[in-house]
């Protein structure tokens, strides 16, 4: 589930660092508010690590994929739910309550998750969690952007982009450093309220957003604010840029008959330019999500086991890897998407999404088929034997049949090489007891194998690979592409196919693994990317450079092709 990073130069972010130095006013403004997108961020990377221990504590959760995928899976449900609402409470309350009001929910999931008795609690927990990261992760962005000066608002929304990549890689190392701790998971998780705490604490001492406060009639509240955010000389020509800005932005609104956003989406519905932008808008969204990002974001740890780590310490610590990488491909895309251009970086980025998802099918297709034997004798494990194995049947078993067992069992692998035959044993606690006694690995997941290695390169070069594209280009896209009276409907409705799409890749990728394999999972998702890339590469335009109205004048054309360089400047 990856977060929209608004557009900034170099320039603006040394003209941010420079006005923030001489104005902390401005700075603990959009700190404060972007508490909302570390919380994001956390929320996205934590479940990861905290899922490998909550398996082992409920052996129901151990055994049932779904169950496994609903834990993770409900937070992305509830971000929807919340998200919607948010975008109602922010119209007809104010940013910061809505943010109050995210903290709290946050603050009450993750102390629900983190004393929940049984996994049903941790599913309601994340319902909980899951309805503060929706509003938080559309209120944030909202109320930097409009509580900041206009010559450094991309670079403050920016630093919200970059607080979500920034909470994925803490996450991480939050989940390493309980590894040890008792009560692992539930530290994980309740850590998470913390943040919550701090950040409605200080909400609760910064004012409304001004915008808001002026279209409520609230004018001298407003301006109150923008004297501590302007210097005195340019305060009545921030006021009446403000006002000029409502005024024309409720002008739109009545172009469009009135404000239900239901019949904004008809009327718009009716234009070719809305359509042919939502059709881009849409899909780029889609395509973020179903290009599998979410299965590496939520599931890196188990994925690295399936590559061949059974120690839940090192899945972790080498997960750390693909969680930095996304972080420093988000500062990259800010320094490149205003170059390449959009349309550009969304088909580079694809190809190399492609080319590590081949990679990733290829390698989880070596490990299947180098998986190490079963060890004929079950002399060493008496009773313990996993009760499918049945040696006299001639039925030649390998680690990987061992794993997928219908009885669940484990492969308690040989204690010199791990290559060499092991043995398979019911997955029961002291199935797992008897193998660490002996000081041998013991693997529910993935098989021992040589490709692991690889299985972490290609991970780590498919999050380069998406993260500076498909990981923020997407929200880019959708901030430019649409007129301006409809672009809160039309973005509202791209969002939402986002969270759909992000829940539906979510709730999926451990089953698919069970059902079709590994290797066939990571390939199918390599299908989807080719036929994200064809599409967007006939229905998405390069935006780059282009103000609004020629956006629309380009779109509104009969010649109009996705594909070919707009001639839009030349004819006007």
């Amino acid at each position: 589930m990856e977060g929209g990073v608004h557009k900034a130069d170099k320039t603006e972010f040394k003209e941010c660092f420079s006005l923030t130095w001489k104005h902390p006013y401005i700075l603990r403004l959009a700190f404060s508010a972007g508490i909302g997108g570390l919380l994001f961020g956390y929320d996205t990377g934590v479940i990861s690590g905290a899922l490998l221990y909550i398996r082992d504590d409920f052996q129901q959760v151990d055994r049932s994929t779904v169950l496994q995928e609903t834990i993770v899976s409900m937070a992305v449900a509830g971000a929807i739910v919340g998200a919607a609402f948010g975008g109602w409470m922010n119209d007809r309350f104010g940013r910061r309550p809505s943010i109050l009001l995210a903290d709290a929910l946050f603050f009450v999931g993750a102390i629900v998750m983190a004393v929940a008795p049984i996994p049903a609690i941790i599913i309601l927990g994340r319902i909980f969690v899951g309805l503060g990261v929706g509003m938080a992760s559309m209120t944030s962005p909202l109320y930097i952007s409009e509580a900041s000066p206009a010559k450094i608002r991309g670079a403050l929304v920016s630093t919200n982009g970059l607080l979500i990549t920034g909470g994925q890689f803490l996450s991480y190392l939050i989940n390493l450093a309980f590894t040890r701790t008792a009560g692992t998971w539930r530290w994980m998780l309740g850590v998470a309220g913390l943040p919550a705490l701090v950040q409605f604490i200080l909400m609760l001492m910064l004012p409304e957003s001004p915008r808001w406060l002026y279209r409520k009639e609230r004018k001298e509240e407003a301006a109150e604010i923008l004297r501590k955010i302007y210097p005195s000389h340019e305060l009545d020509k921030e006021m009446e840029a403000l006002r000029l800005s409502v005024e024309a932005e409720i002008a739109e609104e009545g172009s469009v008959d009135g404000h239900g956003m239901f019949n904004k989406l008809k009327k718009g519905m009716g234009s070719t330019v809305v359509r042919r932008g939502l059709v881009a808008g849409i899909l780029v969204q889609v395509a973020q999500q179903f290009v599998g990002i979410n299965t590496v974001m939520y599931y890196s740890p188990t994925i690295v086991q399936l590559a061949g780590y059974a120690s839940n310490s090192t899945a972790l610590a080498l997960s750390l890897i693909t969680s930095g990488l996304n972080a420093l491909g988000s500062i990259v895309s800010i320094f490149f998407v205003d170059r390449a251009g959009r349309r550009k970086l969304l088909l580079l980025s694809l190809i190399g999404i492609i080319t590590c998802l081949a990679l990733l099918g290829g390698v989880f297709f070596g490990v299947a088929s180098h998986s190490p034997a079963v060890e004929l004798t079950n002399q060493v494990s008496g009773n313990l034997t996993c009760p499918d194995f049945k040696p006299a049947s001639g039925t030649t078993w390998t680690c990987m049949n061992c794993v997928k067992a219908a009885a669940g069992c484990g492969f308690c692998a040989h204690d010199g090489n791990k290559l060499l035959p092991g043995t398979c044993l019911t997955s029961e606690s002291a199935g797992k007891q008897f193998c660490e006694a002996a000081s041998r690995e013991w693997y529910t997941r993935g098989c021992p194998s040589n490709f692991g290695w690889l299985a972490l390169i290609s991970l780590g070069a498919y999050i380069i690979s998406y993260s500076p594209g498909m990981g923020t280009v997407p929200w880019i896209v959708n901030s430019e592409i649409y007129p301006l009276r409809y672009r809160g409907v039309c973005g509202g409705v791209a969002a939402v196919a986002n969270w759909i799409s992000n829940l539906i890749v979510t709730q999926t990728f451990l089953s698919l693994t069970e059902a079709l394999g590994t290797a066939p999972t990571f390939l199918l998702f390599c299908c989807i990317s080719v036929v994200a890339f064809v599409l967007i590469f006939l229905f998405v335009p390069e935006t780059k450079g282009l103000p609004f109205e020629e956006v629309e004048r380009m779109l509104e054309s009969k010649s109009y092709k996705a594909w070919k360089k707009s001639s839009v400047r030349a004819q006007s």
